[in-house]
Formats: structure tokens, sequence, C-alpha cells
């Protein structure tokens, strides 16, 4: 263990997780499993109930189905990324990462715009093809929003394959599918596996795609707990359905975090393929045909929706116009959020910058603890500290309704912040660890040799080597910041409204030529963020 500055050091997250993370995640079940005494009653009148067991079942098959439909487009991709060198490839990959962190209403726009009644490829067509307000188009708005994933975390690891495996296996006369099924893919499985559980937890803790582009007809857990609450004001049902939700969401949290375990081992390989080119002998053949048809298959599913969403935002009665943008940087007070369109920019920005602040203050030390100390429980401890990425912001916002409606703190910008940092800080953490574990022991060893204290080797020694991860753990938690919608929703006064919320309301008085604005700067900020991240070249996953 280390020492009592460093114990000091690693207090200050913990309290703040305890006082923002657990203590609202107390309330919670105390709601939902206490009256009178302890009680599973709220618990089997919801699972009793045909339309909340209808809503479980539901939720945890379209997270299995848009789970194989993200591996399915993600999987190609992490091929071409891997073995293959092209012009702009790091862009590229930037620009396909976008949709991860773009926010859920944003993604949904960008359906309604190209699949809706008046939509651009219902018009083209001559036909409604059914994918608006139906499963289908649940399933596609999560593989858009997760395939980065697959692409990210299968990529960097199947550079890692030591191709004398693979040399050799062709030497005793394996070779195409043989090769890739006995030789390959047991060497990425690990990636695979674990981009795929972390993929089902976020299809399956998904709340505003559902919502906006399912209807209640199609429903998840997040948006019976979202109705339950602010709709029927039922805090017992919507606690039990939260409780139920974190069983489930703590079970594939953990079989995600088993995963990345055997995938951060097999990364830390040393042997990394360096990608060939991509000739122009490669696209006369039929691997270049593969690719061809490939690009335009991602254009059309990646690129068609934020397209769409550009295309409208620069139409204003019929003509080419920038009208939008001139209205949603104008001073004109909306009433349909209480506040300036401005107002939700600047507060969104001002957010951001916050929750990057907290958040990697909150996740150094606990990277640090992990990384450097041997304790008992440290398994579970890792679980623990990680399982606000298996807790949805609708439960979050649930657990500070209950916890923090009476004090001074509740309807300020404190509590959003607080939030966010919350639901930010694992990637930050996660980034951190990883750069961590690319730093040679023996320079923190040398350090404590030479005299230094323990923290101090760790501030001048292996941070600035883990800078990259800090780096990038940062903008991260800038984006999920400005990207969340659900706690910002249920906890916002309207002088608070961000960007995201003033979008999902643009997008309910069917206001889409400002929705598309705003959504067009989010996305040009998620773009650069994602720029940078390529140029640092450290993995959040």
């Amino acid at each position: 263990m280390g020492s009592r500055l460093s114990k000091l050091f690693l207090l200050i997250p913990l309290v703040f997780l305890v006082v923002f993370f657990y203590v609202p995640l107390a309330s919670i079940l105390k709601t939902g499993l206490w009256e009178n005494g302890l009680t599973l009653r709220h618990i089997s009148a919801v699972l009793a109930n045909d339309y909340h067991r209808r809503v479980i079942a539901f939720t945890i098959g379209q997270a299995i189905a848009s789970t194989l439909l993200t591996l399915a487009l993600g999987l190609p991709g992490a091929y071409i990324f891997a073995r293959y060198d092209f012009p702009g490839k790091g862009t590229i990959k930037a620009i396909l990462t976008v949709p991860f962190v773009m926010p859920s209403v944003m993604v949904a726009l960008g359906y309604i715009l190209l699949f809706g009644k008046s939509g651009f490829i219902t018009g083209l067509i001559g036909r409604d093809l059914g994918i608006l307000y139906s499963w289908k188009g649940i399933l596609l708005a999560h593989a858009f929003y997760n395939f980065p994933i697959v692409i990210r975390m299968v990529s960097s690891l199947w550079q890692r394959v030591n191709p004398h495996y693979e040399e050799a296996a062709m030497a005793l006369g394996a070779k195409g599918w043989t090769l890739f099924r006995k030789v390959t893919l047991p060497m990425i499985s690990p990636a695979i596996f674990a981009s795929a559980m972390l993929t089902f937890v976020f299809c399956f803790l998904s709340f505003s795609i559902p919502l906006i582009i399912g209807g209640y007809r199609y429903a998840t857990i997040e948006v019976d707990i979202f109705t339950s609450i602010m709709v029927l004001l039922d805090f017992k049902t919507g606690s039990a359905l939260a409780i139920i939700q974190i069983i489930l969401s703590m079970g594939f949290m953990y079989l995600y975090l088993r995963a990345l375990d055997a995938y951060a081992k097999r990364e830390e390989q040393r042997v990394f393929r360096k990608p060939r080119p991509f000739t122009r002998r490669d696209w006369l053949s039929l691997k270049g045909l593969f690719v061809g048809v490939y690009s335009i298959i991602i254009f059309l599913f990646i690129v068609s929706p934020l397209l769409a969403v550009l295309y409208d935002s620069l139409r204003f009665n019929d003509a080419w116009s920038l009208e939008w943008y001139r209205r949603i940087f104008s001073t004109e007070y909306n009433p349909m959020f209480g506040a300036t369109t401005l107002d939700a920019v600047r507060n969104s920005l001002t957010f951001g910058l916050a929750t990057i602040f907290l958040s990697v203050l909150v996740a150094l030390p606990i990277a640090y603890a992990l990384h450097r100390w041997d304790f008992k429980a440290k398994r579970l401890f890792d679980v623990l500290v990680m399982l606000p990425l298996a807790s949805s912001a609708i439960t979050l916002g649930l657990g500070y309704i209950r916890v923090f409606h009476s004090t001074r703190l509740y309807f300020t910008a404190w509590i959003i912040i607080a939030a966010h940092t919350v639901i930010a800080y694992p990637f930050v953490l996660r980034a951190v660890s990883t750069s961590l574990k690319k730093i040679r022991p023996n320079l923190w060893e040398a350090a404590l040799s030479l005299g230094a204290k323990e923290w101090k080797a760790f501030l001048r020694v292996e941070l600035p080597l883990a800078l990259g991860g800090v780096i990038v753990g940062a903008i991260f938690a800038f984006a999920m910041s400005i990207a969340e919608l659900g706690a910002t929703y249920m906890l916002a006064k309207p002088e608070y409204t961000t960007m995201t919320v003033a979008i999902y309301k643009f997008l309910g008085a069917r206001q889409f030529g400002s929705a598309s604005a705003l959504s067009v700067l989010l996305m040009a900020v998620s773009t650069l963020s994602f720029l940078i991240i390529e140029r640092v070249g450290e993995e959040v996953w």
C-alpha cells in the first residue's frame, strides 16, 4: 500500500463517489426495497406486470441484436485499419469515431430526416421503409452509435497479432478462412468479446434512441424508469425498475471487465505489425472490391445521417441560408426552454470544461492506486469504482432527485456538473490506466532509489509519461458531457439548459432547422476532439 499522503490523495475521489454516486444509489435501493422494513413487493409487482416484463425482455433482446449488428459492421473495418495503410487513415478513423460521442438526440434527428414520412430517403424511393418508430430503427441507430468501439478495440489488438504464428500455419498449409478461424480469431477474440460486452452495456442502458425512434411501443427499461418518474410520478415503480436494471447491468459490466483484462494482457504484446500500403493492384482484386463495397455501406450508414443534419441546417424556406445558425447564436429569449439558445451553447461548454477538471481529479488517484498498489479485494475495488459505467444517466438522475431535492445543491449548476463527472470519469480512468500500464516500472523504481517520495515519483516521472492518456480522457470527458441528455433533462433549471436538451425540445416541437444547426455545432466539436485523440495516439477502451 502507499504512503499516508498517497492515501489522503485517494480519499478525495472516494468521498466524491460516495456522495454523488453511492449515496444516490443507496437511496434508490431504499425506495425500492424498504417500506416499514425490507420488502420485495415493488420488484415483485414490476415482474408480475405484463408490460414491464415485455419491456425488460425487449431491452435485453434489442441489446443482443444491436451488438450482433454492430459486430457485423465493425469487424470488417477493424481488419482494414489493422492490415492496411492509406492516405488520410488517421482522419478517417477519427471521423468514424465521432458517432460514439454524438448526442443520441442528434442521431435520432438524422434518422428522422432520412427515414421520416417527409425524409430524404422516403422521398427518393417513394415509400416509407418502416425504419422510424420501430425496432429496426433502434438497432440501426445503436449500431451507428457503437461500431467505432469495435473498430478501435479490435484493430488495435489485430495489429499486435504476431505474424510468425500465421506464417507457421501457412507453412503447414492453412490459408484463407481456415487460417483466420484457427489462428487469427483466437488471438483477437479478447478484443471482440470486450468490445461486444461494452456495446451490449451501452445498448442495454440506452435512453434517447429508444424514446425518440422507438416510442413508447418499443420502450426500454430506461424509458420505463423515466416515464414512471417524470410522467406518472411513481417513484416506487421507478426505483424497482432501476434496481432490476442495476443488478443486470452490474453482471454485464463484470463480464466486460473480465474481458477487458484478457484484452489488456494481449495488447501488452510488444509485437506491432506495420500495416502495408493498399496499392492499385489491391484495388483491382476481390479484396479491393470488398473494401470498396464496405466503404460505400459505411458511408451511407455513418455519413448520410450526419450529412442529412448538415443539409437541413443550411436550408430555410426551401432555399440555401444561414438563418438557423443566426438564430442559435442570437440573444433572443426562447420560451420553449426558458433561456436563449446562446445560453444553451455557453452552458454546454461550461459544464464540459468543469467536467474535465473534476473527472481528471477523480480518476487520477484511483488509476494510480490500481496501477501501483497491491491490496486485498483489489478486483472488487476495480469493479466498484467502475460501477458508474454500468449505471444509467436516468438512474443517476432519479438518485439525485431522491437525495438532493431538499438541499441547496439541487437546481444548481453544480449538481449537473457532478452528474456529468460521474458519467464521464470511468472513461478518463480507463484512458489513464492504459497509459500507466505502458510505463516501464524500472523508471519509478529508479526515482525511488534516488530518494524521491512515492507521490513525487508519480508526479515527476510517471504522470508526464502518461500525459497522453490524461489528455485523451479529458477530451472524452468533455465530449461525454456536452452529449449528455438524461440526467441533465431531469435536473436542469431552464437557465441551465444545454445544447442537447435544447435539441431534444426543438425535436419535440418539430423545429428541425434549429435542432440541425445546434447538432452541426456539436458535430464539429466532437470531430475536432477525436482528431486530437488520433494525434495523441492513446486508446480509451
